[in-house]
Order: C-alpha cells, then sequence, then structure tokens
C-alpha cells in the first residue's frame, strides 16, 4: 500500500519589523501551514501576506494558536482556567478565519502552539477545552495532534476529524512527548538524520524515541519549525527524500 503524508511548517511569526523564518520559501515545500494568531508571534499584517501566499500556492491553512506570550514566543507554561483557555482558542482561530477568508482562502486544521501544546499533550481534560472551543467555530476543522499523546485521547473522545503528526526535527520521550528543548539532543539540526528517522517511522506506523523505543502511532502529517536557520533545508531534503522512498507528499485531509 502507498503511503501518503502532509509536510507542515510553523510560519507567520514575524512581528512588525522582526522577522522570523523563510515563509515564502517553505510555502514552496510544504502542503499545510500553521499560521501564528498574534498571540506567542505574528501580527494583522504578517497573517494576511502568509495566508495570501498560502492560498495562492494551494497549501492547507491552519490556525496555529498559543499563549498570551509574545515576550515567551508562547514556550513558558502558563496557569489559565478552562472558560478562559477556550476563548484564548476561540479568539485567535476566529482571527485567523476571517484573514484567510480575506486573503481567499480558508482555515482547514488548527494545532497548537509551543506550552500550550506542550502541556495539553499531557493533559486530555485540558486538550479537550481546546479543541471543543474550537469546534465550536467549525465542527469540521481538522485537530492536528501530537501522535500517541493526551491530545490524541482527547480528540478520539471528541469524534472530530484529527490528523497525527509527528516531528522531523525533535527527539522523543518514552511516552510520546518531545524531549525538552533545553536538553543535548532534542532539537535535530542534520537533514540527512531527520530523512532517515521520518522515513523509517512512517514504514514502522510507529514514534522512534531517543532511548531507542518505538511507539506504534497513527501519522498523518510531519511538521518542520520554520524558525530554525535550517528549516529550508530540512524541509527540502525531507521530501526528496520521502518522493525518492516512494511515499505521497499530500494535504492532509484527517480521520475520525
Amino acid at each position: 500500500m502507498t503511503l501518503t503524508i502532509d509536510l507542515n511548517s510553523d510560519m507567520g511569526e514575524a512581528f512588525g519589523p522582526w522577522q522570523m523564518g523563510e515563509d515564502s520559501t517553505l510555502l514552496d515545500i510544504v502542503t499545510s501551514a500553521n499560521i501564528a494568531c498574534g498571540f506567542h508571534a505574528g501580527d494583522p499584517d504578517v497573517m494576511a501576506q502568509v495566508m495570501a501566499e498560502a492560498a495562492a500556492r494551494g497549501v492547507g491553512i491552519g490556525a496555529h494558536p498559543g499563549f498570551a506570550d509574545l515576550q515567551g514566543f508562547g514556550r513558558r507554561r502558563m496557569d489559565v482556567p478552562g472558560d478562559s483557555l477556550g476563548n484564548l482558542v476561540r479568539y485567535q482561530l476566529g482571527a485567523a478565519q476571517g484573514m484567510a477568508r480575506a486573503a481567499g482562502g480558508r482555515v482547514r486544521h488548527l494545532k497548537l502552539h509551543g506550552a500550550l501544546s506542550n502541556m495539553t499533550s499531557e493533559d486530555a481534560g485540558m486538550a479537550r477545552s481546546c479543541y471543543s472551543a474550537a469546534l465550536d467555530l467549525d465542527p469540521d476543522l481538522i485537530v492536528v495532534v501530537l501522535a500517541g499523546t493526551a491530545q490524541e485521547t482527547a480528540v478520539r473522545a471528541l469524534g472530530c476529524r484529527w490528523a497525527g503528526e509527528i516531528f522531523a526535527d525533535r527527539a522523543y520521550n518514552d511516552d510520546a512527548t518531545l524531549v525538552d528543548r533545553r536538553l543535548p539532543g532534542a532539537v535535530i539540526h542534520d537533514t540527512d538524520d531527520a530523512a532517515r528517522r521520518i522515513t523509517a517511522m512512517l514504514r514502522d506506523g510507529a514514534i522512534h524515541t531517543a532511548s531507542g523505543g518505538r511507539i506504534p502511532a497513527a501519522i498523518d502529517t510531519v511538521c518542520v519549525h520554520g524558525d530554525t536557520p535550517e528549516a529550508v533545508g530540512l524541509a527540502r531534503g525531507l521530501r526528496a527524500a520521502l518522493i525518492e522512498a516512494g511515499i505521497t507528499v499530500a494535504q492532509m485531509e484527517g480521520r475520525r
């Protein structure tokens, strides 16, 4: 059976005159774009530009909400009550939907960012609060989850469309969560290494952990972070390696 995988990247993370990432170049490589909604990064002008480019190139547009933490780039954990957490997600998704519509596109998927993603990967109740809030606005939204974590538990319980994600440039713990960025080897910078790992994970249908373990997982999309210096080279090399391995690269459709 032919394997098909979506390739996504986080982008739209510039802010005013401060630039981050090579979004235009990445949009020629990936099939889905997770676009910052202004809380952890991005602003209305950046959103408008990236969404317009994504729509013009047929790249799937996704909302990428995070904590209200511009200074910390959304990577600092916060204690936010459930109701406020839901409103935080609704607010950012609503902004993304409006900007996408104005750009001639639509928001197909939602993926949580940074600390918000890490916390919900450990807490299914928190994940459910975020995802239920998003589904209030669009019941057909594809919710992108960290495969094999509490996020997946939440979407399975909700019965919504979802896609399991793994990271090309991050190492994994034995519970399918990501190794803390502060630890050695947590971020993978070598393109060949990333391509070998991802191809093997897709063939095995399993996450390969830093300790050598294997965690069976539903994998629908692979992420390359857009804020690293080697992002473009890694994404381009990964796409080429996947195609060479006979794996079809195409926009995610979600599962239930």
